[in-house]
């Protein structure tokens, strides 16, 4: 009978427990929801990031990057968008720490404006010389068409061959 009384006693306990768990989830999910309203969001923090690239692993972006240091990086950028800095200042901010390779889109100033200017003019000038190309055959697929074929003797120009040409003419 003890053993009955302990089985009892002891189930009444853990449903004691789970009740009073069961009772204190609600009051984590109200803490949850307590936020600083002006922080700033993770969609606001990853929009800069995304402009940005890990200085440690190579050409990947900040905001994918699972390393520890750009989850400190993703961290700054929250950090400094609560202070009221703005995209342009966080992204000057980085690429006087670790350099213009971190950014996605170079700046336009020394050098690096050529990437700006050339890929353009690669496009006309490919365009041009493909319009140019194709005009060109075009006009000679014309002169081709209009000007009758003509089957000329090729000229012969080993004397053993001019001769026995001779010979064959001779014959008919």
């Amino acid at each position: 009978m003890n053993s009955s009384k302990n089985k009892i006693l002891r189930n009444a306990f853990f449903i004691l427990i789970l009740v009073a768990l069961i009772s204190l989830l609600p009051l984590k999910i109200v803490f949850a929801q307590d936020t600083d309203p002006n922080a700033p969001t993770d969609d606001e923090v990853n929009a800069i990031a995304k402009q940005l690239f890990c200085p440690v692993c190579e050409n990947v972006p900040l905001d994918v990057c699972g390393t520890q240091a750009c989850a400190q990086w993703r961290e700054l950028i929250r950090e400094k968008l609560a202070e009221g800095w703005t995209e342009d200042q966080i992204k000057e901010y980085f690429s006087n720490q670790y350099g213009d390779r971190v950014l996605s889109a170079p700046p336009a100033r020394g050098l690096n404006w050529l990437v700006y200017i050339i890929p353009p003019l690669v496009f006309f000038a490919g365009a041009f010389f493909l319009y140019r190309g194709f005009s060109t055959w075009r006009h000679l697929a014309d002169e081709s068409e209009a000007a009758p074929e003509i089957k000329e003797q090729p000229e012969i120009q080993d004397e053993y061959l001019a001769r026995l040409e001779e010979e064959l003419k001779k014959k008919k």
